[in-house]
């Protein structure tokens, strides 16, 4: 806390392994919390000279906390462990790190590190993103966990995304997904719109067995409509 190079240099010894190995994770989360430039890149520096993935899962946690973004990021484009890619995104999300989480998107290769970048735009909130790769991303089950993001997510923007994405759909499962997602948002208008030009029997069978366990007025009064033709 003192700021004084002398302390920054023992903590950083410390931090390092040189003195006391107990207490070098605590050291590790100081640097991140009381850091500046120096302790960042002393931090950097032990991350690239370790082999100990709990040194390094640390060390990512005290960038976060530091809110060395950069440096986040850098770990999540080049680390070559799976673990640690993954740690790097979680801790770059709570950064708010829209952008960047966008840009590994585009350039991952992989489903399951997808999957968690996915989680990472999930928690920033970062909901046209979510809704650009609902409605262009090939893979379907990454398709879908878009999907389910925009309807945990319930504001009224991701509702009318959600709702502008079914009218375009083709895929059937797809559009289940949708109307689940809708549903878990509470998004009754949403349904019933669906509902009133929803071509498909089964699919507007699903759309009005969800209205009917979600207990709204408006949802009763399009249910008592269908029951008076």
């Amino acid at each position: 806390e003192s700021g004084k190079p002398k302390a920054r240099e023992i903590v950083a010894n410390i931090a390092k392994g040189n003195s006391n190995p107990e207490l070098q994770m605590k050291a590790l989360s100081y640097l991140g919390l009381f850091g500046g430039k120096e302790s960042r890149q002393t931090l950097a520096d032990i991350y690239t000279s370790t082999n100990d993935n709990q040194v390094k899962l640390a060390i990512l946690h005290a960038f976060m906390i530091g809110g060395d973004r950069d440096r986040l990021f850098a770990a999540a484009k080049s680390e070559k462990s799976p673990d640690l890619r993954r740690e790097a995104i979680r801790q770059l999300a709570l950064t708010g790190a829209s952008n960047e989480l966008w840009q590994l998107y585009q350039n991952e290769p992989t489903t399951e590190v997808k999957r968690q970048i996915l989680q990472s735009m999930f928690l920033t909130g970062n909901s046209d993103r979510l809704a650009d790769i609902a409605r262009g991303e090939k893979d379907p089950t990454l398709r879908a966990a878009a999907i389910k993001s925009l309807g945990l997510m319930g504001s009224e923007k991701t509702g009318k995304d959600l709702v502008s994405l079914y009218a375009t759909e083709k895929d059937t499962d797809v559009k289940r997904t949708i109307l689940n997602s809708l549903f878990i948002s509470g998004n009754v208008e949403g349904l019933i719109n669906i509902a009133r030009n929803e071509k498909d029997p089964e699919l507007k069978k699903v759309a009005v067995q969800k209205l009917s366990i979600m207990g709204s007025p408006k949802a009763t009064e399009y249910l008592m409509e269908i029951l008076n033709k």
